[in-house]
């Protein structure tokens, strides 16, 4: 289960001039390195969930990316693309010494784990995709029939503030929440690592990649789309899903099918963060993901 700890060590590692700041827990041979969401996130609420993997003889590692958390907050839109993370998310994995990982990305965490698994194979032991997607036009689909549940006229006035600019309309806003609590946690009280990381929200990252919230797509990877590049991924690959999940079960099935060695867990009750919500289901399945493969490759 998971619980606040401390991080053993700190790091600081110079990425194109700025520092970004990564947190280390365990001393272990075999290395959980975790990839958190957003864009835009501090990586509290992925490292505190995943900091528990120490006691199961793993190393786990996670880092604030460029423009979140203690790391710099540089104000160029510019470096707010996936092909930079991507290097980012290389060079601290050098500087660390990490070896080959269990690469675990979630949410828009996944999106980055693909694209790295996809430009450096050779670094990968196993590919974790938890609560994320392969096909962001496959997803905005999805999330349009997700939103439909609200009911049409409720819909029409979402469409309509998303068409005015008026996102920040009362009613708007109590769409957005409503949908919050269904699809992406639905714990009445939200875990303290997760409010610390959305209280600490860089909307720059989030804007230009994504979008003004998590149901509404308009940044540059909006049209991502990396479905027929997964039979190229060829490293044991686990994917789980919330049944509830804002990135939806049908997403995940998606990857399963297109990936050579994957399997895939759909967890009851949860959403998007099932470490979270299903902690008593979650962990099992990961840990005997990761025990059957700790000397993979």
């Amino acid at each position: 289960m998971w619980r606040e700890m401390k991080p053993d060590q700190r790091h600081e590692v110079q990425v194109d001039g700025y520092r970004v700041i990564a947190y280390s827990f365990g001393a272990g041979d075999e290395v959980v390195f975790c990839l958190n969401g957003g864009p835009g996130l501090p990586c509290d609420y992925l490292r505190e969930a995943h900091s528990c993997l120490a006691d199961n003889g793993y190393r786990v590692v996670a880092f604030d990316q460029l423009g979140t958390g203690e790391s710099d907050r540089p104000q160029d839109l510019s470096l707010w693309t996936i092909d930079r993370y991507v290097e980012e998310t290389e060079t601290v994995r050098k500087a660390l010494g990490l070896g080959k990982v269990h690469l675990l990305g979630h949410s828009w965490g996944g999106w980055l784990a693909i694209d790295y698994a996809l430009a450096y194979p050779q670094n990968l032991k196993t590919l974790i995709l938890e609560n994320t997607v392969a096909d962001m036009p496959h997803l905005i689909s999805e999330l349009e029939r997700l939103r439909s549940a609200l009911g049409s006229e409720t819909v029409g006035m979402m469409h309509k503030h998303e068409a005015q600019g008026t996102l920040d309309h009362p009613e708007y806003m109590a769409a957005i929440t409503i949908l919050n609590y269904r699809h992406v946690c639905r714990l009445a009280d939200w875990p303290a690592p997760v409010k610390r990381s959305l209280d600490d929200w860089n909307m720059d990252p989030y804007g230009t990649m994504q979008g003004p919230n998590e149901f509404l797509y308009t940044g540059n990877l909006k049209d991502w789309n990396r479905l027929a590049d997964l039979p190229k991924i060829a490293v044991p690959t686990l994917v789980t899903v919330g049944e509830n999940d804002e990135l939806t079960p049908a997403c995940a099935l998606r990857m399963k099918l297109a990936l050579p060695d994957a399997e895939l867990k759909v967890f009851a009750n949860a959403s998007h963060m099932p470490f979270y919500e299903q902690p008593q289901s979650y962990y099992p399945v990961l840990l005997d993901f990761l025990s059957r493969h700790r000397t993979a490759l």
